[in-house]
C-alpha cells in the first residue's frame, strides 16, 4: 500500500486526490450516467492538474469497477480501495493465473450473469472473466488501403496477429491521438476491433445503397463508406440527433459525403429500400464489460429482457426495407441468450423467406463461416454477436 502512495506522492497527482475524483464518479454513476462521462465532468471541475492525471485518473476508477468484487466497499475509505484495486490489477497483469476461473466468475461479475450467457462464452465463462480483467487494447482503423503509411507515421503501433482486418492497428504509445494531426485530416479513427469486424462482415460495394439503422455517432458508418469508396449512399438514422451531429463531425473530417442522416426511432417503416441493412441494435452491452467495467454494475437481468423486446420490433422494421436480392446483418454487444439466439429464432419464425447466410469470423483466422458469429473479449475487443440473411431474389 506504501509503495502505491509514494507513486502518487505529487501534490497534484496524489492518491487523495485520486481518490476524491473516483468517490464522486463512484456515487453519481448510474446506467444513464456511465462512469466514464462522469469522470469528464470530475476532471473539468479540477485546476492545475498535470497533462498525465487523466488518464491515471481513468486508470484507478476502472480498476475499482474491475475488482470491485475484492474490495471492502463498506469499511474501506475509498483511497485504500483505489490503491488495492490498482495493486490487484498489476498483479493480474503479471500473473493471471494467481487468480482462479471460479474466483473470478464469483467476483468479477454480478451473480445473475452467468445464467444468462450463450454462445461459446456461456460454455467457457472462467475464460470470459477472465478476459474482463484485462485492461482495454486501444484499436485504431485506418482509411482503406493507408494501413501500413499510417503506422509509419504514428509508430508504436502493431497489426493484430492473424485477424483478417486489413485496416486494423493496435495503438501502444501514449500519445493524445485526438491532437495529432493524422487524426485532425481524418486518416484514422479510433474504434474497437470488434466494430471493426462487424462492418467488414457487412463487405458492402461501391455503388450500393446501405441502411446503418441505429448508427450511433458513425464508427461504423464511416468504415461502410470507405469500403463503398463514396460512391452510392448510405442512410444513417439513430434516435438521437446529438449522435447524428457528432457523426457530421466526424464525417467532415473524413472526408465521407455518400451519406444522408436522419432521426428514427423505430416506429415508422423506410419507404427507401436498401441493397443492405446493418442493424446493430441497443442492447445490455454484456460484451462492453471489460471496456466499461461500470455496466458490470448498473445493468440488471430487466434490462436484457427489455431490449430483447426492442431488438425484435426493430429488425422486424429494418427487415421490411430490404431489396430483393439485399442482405441484413443483425449485430448486438452483448452475449446474453435472450439478445442473441432468441432474437433469431423469432424473427425466422416471422420472416421465413429470409435466408440465413454464412459469414467469416474476421478475428478467427481459419475458422470456418457460420451463419453465427460471435467475436469474444479474449479475442481482443468487445464481444459481440451477429447474424445474418438475405432477401432472395
Amino acid at each position: 500500500m506504501q509503495e502505491r502512495e509514494e507513486e502518487w506522492a505529487d501534490p497534484e497527482e496524489s492518491l487523495a486526490t485520486v481518490a476524491r475524483i473516483v468517490e464522486a464518479v463512484l456515487r453519481g454513476m448510474s446506467r444513464q450516467d456511465p462512469a466514464d462521462a462522469l469522470l469528464r465532468v470530475e476532471l473539468k471541475r479540477q485546476r492545475n492538474l498535470l497533462p498525465d492525471f487523466g488518464r491515471r485518473a481513468a486508470e484507478a476508477l476502472f480498476a475499482c469497477l474491475r475488482w470491485r468484487g475484492w474490495l471492502d466497499t463498506e469499511n474501506w475509505s475509498v483511497r485504500r480501495q483505489v490503491a488495492e484495486a490498482l495493486e490487484r490489477q498489476e498483479r493480474f497483469e503479471r500473473e493471471s493465473g494467481a487468480f482462479s476461473g471460479a474466483e473470478l466468475i464469483q467476483r468479477a461479475v454480478p451473480e445473475w450473469a452467468g445464467a444468462l450467457l450463450a454462445g461459446p462464452v456461456g460454455a467457457d465463462q472462467s475464460a470470459w472473466a477472465r478476459s474482463l480483467q484485462r485492461r482495454p487494447r486501444l484499436w485504431l482503423r485506418a482509411r482503406v488501403g493507408q494501413r501500413d503509411l499510417l503506422a509509419s507515421k504514428l509508430r508504436s503501433v502493431e497489426l493484430p496477429e492473424g485477424a483478417l482486418l486489413p485496416e486494423a492497428l493496435e495503438y501502444l504509445g501514449q500519445e493524445d491521438l485526438f491532437m495529432t494531426p493524422e487524426f485532425h485530416a481524418g486518416e484514422f479513427e479510433i474504434q474497437d476491433i470488434a466494430s471493426q469486424a462487424v462492418a467488414r462482415i457487412c463487405a458492402p460495394q461501391p455503388g450500393q445503397t446501405w441502411w446503418d439503422v441505429c448508427a450511433g455517432e458513425g464508427g461504423k458508418t464511416l468504415y461502410l463508406g470507405d469500403q463503398m469508396q463514396n460512391k452510392g449512399l448510405i442512410w444513417a438514422t439513430d434516435r438521437a440527433e446529438w449522435r447524428l451531429q457528432r457523426l457530421k463531425r466526424r464525417a467532415g473530417r473524413a472526408g465521407m459525403f455518400n451519406y444522408r442522416m436522419a432521426s428514427w426511432d423505430g416506429s415508422r417503416e423506410m419507404r427507401t429500400r436498401f441493397d443492405g441493412i446493418l442493424l446493430d441494435a441497443p442492447c445490455s452491452g454484456l460484451g462492453t464489460w471489460q471496456r466499461n467495467p461500470h455496466a458490470r454494475w448498473t445493468t440488471t437481468p430487466a434490462d436484457v429482457t427489455e431490449l430483447a423486446a426492442v431488438q425484435g420490433r426493430l429488425l422486424g422494421h429494418s427487415a421490411r426495407a430490404l431489396k430483393k436480392g439485399g442482405r441484413l446483418v443483425y449485430a448486438v454487444c452483448t452475449l446474453t441468450k435472450a439478445e442473441t439466439v432468441e432474437v433469431v429464432e423469432r424473427f425466422q419464425e416471422e420472416f421465413p423467406e429470409l435466408q440465413p447466410q454464412k459469414m467469416q469470423n474476421p478475428l478467427r483466422q481459419g475458422e470456418p463461416p457460420s451463419e453465427q458469429v460471435w467475436l469474444q473479449p479474449r479475442d481482443g475487443g468487445n464481444g459481440m454477436f451477429l447474424a445474418s440473411w438475405l432477401n432472395p431474389a
